[in-house]
């Protein structure tokens, strides 16, 4: 059997940008000599079709986001645990989820300007349609750490969506597993954070 397999699959650029719009936290991923240098952060999918991301300068990785080096994008979706108990007929555990891995090149954006304007865009998109918070181009707190923050943008080459949503199972079995990865995504996650934080 080919894997992964092809019903896990998919190459539909619009629903791959839906993805990377709804859950803009990436890991983006480079190496240097063999050693992968990771980092967390959100990433904006632009009108040009690049991503564009901002980095702090001290983090090593920002080295390799430039001189098109090239780099790997992970996107997660939802995930969850789907228990056999849900179906009538009886099946194994497994995990469904959504994650969309990219590649492409990388280069550092130098203009404090673009850079500016891209901060602003970012927190706008981010804030989504209640706006709640604009982030104005003469923010005395965005002027003093914008000397501490690298711009890059990314060119993809490579899409790939991985939907893992039990495909390869009867209708009904797929709308019992889609309504468990929903609701296993809306628990109350407070006790968790309680706990850890």
């Amino acid at each position: 059997m080919k894997y992964p397999p092809k019903y896990h699959q998919s190459d539909n650029i619009t629903q791959i940008i839906e993805v990377i719009k709804a859950y803009p936290l990436a890991t983006i991923i480079s190496t240097k000599n063999n050693v992968p240098f990771i980092t967390h952060l959100p990433l904006i999918y632009n009108e040009e079709g690049k991503l564009i991301g901002h980095i702090d300068k001290h983090n090593p990785q920002t080295q390799l986001l430039n001189n098109n080096e090239p780099i790997t994008v992970v996107f997660s979706g939802p995930d969850s645990y789907i228990s056999p108990s849900l179906f009538e007929k009886s099946r194994l555990p497994t995990w469904n989820y959504i994650k969309v891995h990219l590649k492409g090149s990388v280069k550092t954006i130098k203009n404090k300007s673009l850079l500016k304007q891209s901060l602003i865009d970012m927190t706008a998109f981010l804030e989504g349609p209640e706006n709640k918070f604009i982030l104005n181009s003469d923010n005395s707190s965005m002027a003093k750490y914008i000397e501490y923050i690298s711009m890059f943008e990314i060119t993809i080459m490579n899409w790939e969506g991985k939907f893992k949503l039990s495909q390869d199972k009867p209708k009904k079995d797929i709308i019992v597993a889609k309504e468990a990865l929903i609701a296993n995504n809306q628990k109350d996650i407070e006790p968790f954070l309680k706990n850890l934080i």
